[in-house]
């Protein structure tokens, strides 16, 4: 049986992020609405070994608040493995802390390994214990018991600290460097795409059908970081397709039969964090579950 668990649901920074003083960062701040910590998803095709997609800087208290994920001995845990979609700071920065001589498989494409592999920082994961294994597109390759996953390239840019002096957003592919998760696990197909500057014909394709997405939901509109005074950069010059408008994801993924619909790695200011806001009541209205921590989705 397929089992998700959301470890984080909310983009890098997190709500509140330490330096923003935005609606929803003082909300956060005060009680008003949930604090989100920075994306991953914990996956089991068993319910017992799970795979951690994507190491966030937070996963030391994702894991302290997922008892499915606690020691069950003394140096023993159920984490078998932890699969990469970018190198993306906020999604690797996590294996830093993984670093106590525990043993697990790190799943990536060769390119975003290759990214892992030039910093020596990355070389406290002990070799004899932590095992590198790159897993190329379009291969299936199982993370955990009764639990595979097959990685596909979606539209978006290489991470920020790779950027040169103009940022290559891809409308169509971009290699190895964006990646989804093509999970399946007790005759279940779920998908896992944190990042995502547009949906294509196939990308729309290869999740038709799907029994649940986990979708990027970083922006409700392209300029909401532009309005709300926090950035200069729109959802499209960050790889981030947006929630809303014609060319969103609502719109663009609403003729597809998917089971569960679920938004993951918002941004600290995306209104749809707010229960009760106009943008969250329309998204939900079109068959989205807005994520949050700890929330466990079963297809």
């Amino acid at each position: 049986m397929f089992r998700a668990r959301i470890l984080g649901a909310a983009a890098g920074g997190g709500l509140p992020q330490w330096n923003c003083g935005c609606d929803n960062c003082r909300a956060a701040r005060r009680g008003e609405i949930p604090s989100l910590t920075q994306s991953s998803l914990a996956v089991s095709g068993d319910g017992v070994g799970w795979a951690i997609l994507n190491a966030s800087p937070d996963i030391r208290a994702q894991l302290a608040a997922t008892p499915e994920l606690h020691p069950t001995g003394l140096r023993e845990v159920p984490i078998r493995s932890v699969l990469l979609t970018n190198g993306d700071i906020d999604h690797v920065a996590g294996l830093l802390t993984l670093r106590e001589q525990q043993p697990f498989t790190l799943f990536a494409t060769p390119e975003i390994l290759a990214v892992i592999a030039a910093n020596p920082i990355f070389d406290a994961l002990a070799p004899g214990k932590v095992s590198r294994s790159p897993l190329p597109l379009d291969v299936e390759r199982e993370i955990a018991p009764g639990l595979t996953a097959e990685l596909f390239a979606v539209p978006g840019k290489v991470p920020l600290y790779m950027e040169g002096a103009e940022a290559e957003v891809r409308t169509d592919l971009l290699g190895e460097n964006t990646v989804g998760a093509h999970l399946r696990a007790g005759g279940e197909d779920v998908f896992y795409i944190p990042g995502c500057a547009r949906v294509t014909p196939e990308l729309a394709a290869r999740i038709d059908g799907a029994a649940a997405l986990f979708f990027d939901g970083t922006l409700w509109r392209d300029d909401e970081m532009v309005r709300t005074g926090v950035g200069t950069k729109t959802g499209k010059r960050m790889g981030h397709i947006s929630m809303s408008g014609p060319e969103g994801s609502i719109a663009a993924l609403a003729p597809l039969a998917i089971g569960r619909r679920v938004f993951v790695h918002m941004n600290n200011t995306n209104p749809v964090l707010r229960p009760g806001s106009a943008e969250r009541s329309e998204a939900e209205r079109q068959g989205w579950t807005i994520g949050r921590d700890g929330m466990e989705i079963t297809p």
